[in-house]
Parts: structure tokens; sequence; C-alpha cells
């Protein structure tokens, strides 16, 4: 299959490379130095390439702010039939565009960064596809997801972005205001080092990749479950209520059961 790819950054050139194994790859990024070392690919020099190269899936990797409007920049030079898709950890309008952009396209998010993930064993890794997807597009990310052993989940738009502010904003958080609160003494506590491993992996990240999280819709009220956790926690501690700390840590163990 022909398959262009827009953006060359971490998950972008991840999935050249996994692509370029099996499929005839084109890409196209704005820095034009991106693509240069990757081998077995044809490196587009602007959009209107992407007429010649009749594509028959475009894959659109760039950062969340961008994805529309590289979209609207491609698709003028995509055959009719194309499908058109996007890896965003944040659906947010995209659902708006697709409705009206009048090609068929299919959603996905893989759900571990390439910077922080062992790309070569990725078998209990996982990755979204959105359901209201077209059936084309689904069966070739489903095939190529199991290919790679990486766990499939199905939701609708609204459910991903509800799901993601409960699995990557809550923690997000929770581990920036950790980071924050940080200062250069060395600490010898077996769980304040795990707790730095896991705020260094976070902020190896993409600044762009955080923010998204972040700003996702649906965040703000999980992070005022957080806010609200944190004031009844002092509350105890100021009272020094043995009774109902004992409590609190008994509805904490049977949250994580």
């Amino acid at each position: 299959m022909k398959i262009a790819v827009l953006g060359a950054g971490n998950m972008g050139s991840w999935l050249i490379g996994e692509l370029a194994k099996n499929h005839k790859i084109c890409v196209y990024d704005l820095d034009q130095a991106r693509p240069e070392k990757m081998r077995n690919i044809r490196i587009l020099r602007n959009y209107s390439e992407l007429e010649e190269f009749q594509p028959a899936l475009l894959v659109n990797a760039v950062s969340l702010q961008n994805t529309v409007e590289a979209f609207k920049s491609a698709t003028p030079y995509l055959p009719e039939n194309c499908i058109i898709s996007d890896i965003a950890s944040v659906k947010g309008k995209i659902p708006e565009y697709y409705q009206n952009c009048g090609f068929r396209f299919v959603s996905v998010h893989p759900m571990f960064g390439p910077t922080s993930t062992n790309i070569r064993q990725l078998k209990n890794e996982n990755a979204v596809i959105i359901r209201e997807s077209d059936e084309e597009g689904i069966r070739f990310y489903r095939d190529f997801f199991t290919s790679l052993k990486i766990n499939i989940f199905t939701y609708s738009f609204d459910e991903h972005d509800q799901m993601i502010a409960y699995s990557l904003t809550l923690p997000f958080a929770s581990t920036m205001v950790f980071a924050a609160c940080m200062d250069n003494r060395a600490v010898p506590g077996t769980t304040f080092k795990k707790h730095l491993e896991i705020a260094k992996g976070l902020l190896a990240e993409d600044d762009f990749l955080l923010a998204e999280i972040l700003f996702n819709s649906y965040s703000l009220p999980q992070l005022e479950k957080v806010t609200s956790r944190l004031e009844f926690l002092k509350h105890v501690i100021r009272e020094k209520d043995l009774e109902e700390v004992m409590r609190f840590f008994d509805r904490l163990r049977k949250n994580i059961q």
C-alpha cells in the first residue's frame, strides 16, 4: 500500500520505520532535515507532491495544535478514495473536521511514547481505535497493531477523551506536582526514588504532547478531584484525626483493588 505520513517527530518516525517494512512510504515534514536519514522512503518537499504519489492512506502525525491545519493543507492533493487518519492523544476538534472533510477517516491513539518505551518489545503496550472510523481503516490499524502484539481498545471519540483525562491527566498532574515541589537535595528513600524516576520519564516526553494531555476538555474535572482530595487530606492531617485517616486508607485500598 502507498502511505503518506505527515510529521517525522518521535511518534511519526516510529510509525514510518514500522510501516516502511511492508508499504511504500512518503513523508512530509516542515523540518526537511528530520526525515533525511530515514531509509526506504520518499521525502516530499511540499504538499502538492502528494498528487503524484497517490496514497491510499494518509497518516497525520503532527502535533495536535497543527493536526487540522495539516489535513487542510494535504487533502486538496489526495485521491478521492484515500483514507485519512490521525494518531492524536486528544481528539478535541478533530471529529468535527472529519464530519465535513469528505474523506473516509480512521482515528487511532498509540498509548505509548517512543522516547520512554522499548519499541522493540511492545507486547504489553496499548492502542486505541476510534469506533466511528471507516471499516477499511479499522482493519488496517487492527492488523498493524496486532502484528506488533499491541493490545487494542475501542472507544468513541468522546469516550476516548474522557478516558485520557482519567488515565493520563490524573497521573501526569500528580507527577508534575511532585516535580514542582522538588529541590536539589539527595534523598535516600526508595519510594521517593521511584517517584523521581516516573517524573524523569514523564518530563522526557515532548512538551507539546504534555500540553495536549493537560488541555483536554475533560482534564479540569479530574484535577478538581485531586485538589478536593488534597484539601480533605490536609484537614485530616491538621486535625490529627486517626479514625478518619484509617477510614481514608481503607477507601484508598478499595479503590486500587
